[in-house]
């Protein structure tokens, strides 16, 4: 599970849903919900948390995508099993991990120190804890 520590920025809800935003050094994350605990509040520190197959990767990316979350990040390992690559990666200070195919890897050339662009959906992601400071 990749964690992220981040603060709410902003909450907008209609009807039961809700898009909530975070504050990730100086860089917006998005999260879609149903529901959220009444403790979150703008200027909350939460804990985010995402699957590391929930985490796709770009290189040499350019375009517009529909995943609300996209993060530069740097390629810190890789180890490639018989079907799947685990792929750390660094952005900011926080160290991530996709988990993708091998054919993709290999088809995308990774290597460690690429810098890539790492894509999550709102819809993939949720608070883990609230970080009471």
């Amino acid at each position: 599970m990749s964690n992220f520590i981040a603060t709410v920025s902003q909450i907008d809800n209609c009807d039961s849903l809700h898009i909530i935003k975070f504050d990730f050094h100086g860089h917006t994350l998005s999260m879609m919900s149903l529901e959220i605990d009444k403790k979150i509040v703008i200027g909350t520190r939460v804990k985010l948390m995402i699957k590391p197959s929930h985490i796709a990767i770009a290189k040499d990316f350019i375009g517009e995508v529909s995943y609300s979350n996209q993060l530069n990040a740097t390629i810190l390992s890789i180890e490639n099993g018989q079907l799947l690559s685990s792929i750390k990666l660094e952005s900011f200070d926080t160290v991530l991990e996709s988990i993708i195919t091998c054919n993709s890897s290999q088809r995308m050339n990774l290597q460690v120190g690429d810098k890539v662009t790492a894509f999550i959906k709102a819809n993939e992601v949720s608070i883990g804890e609230i970080i009471d400071d």
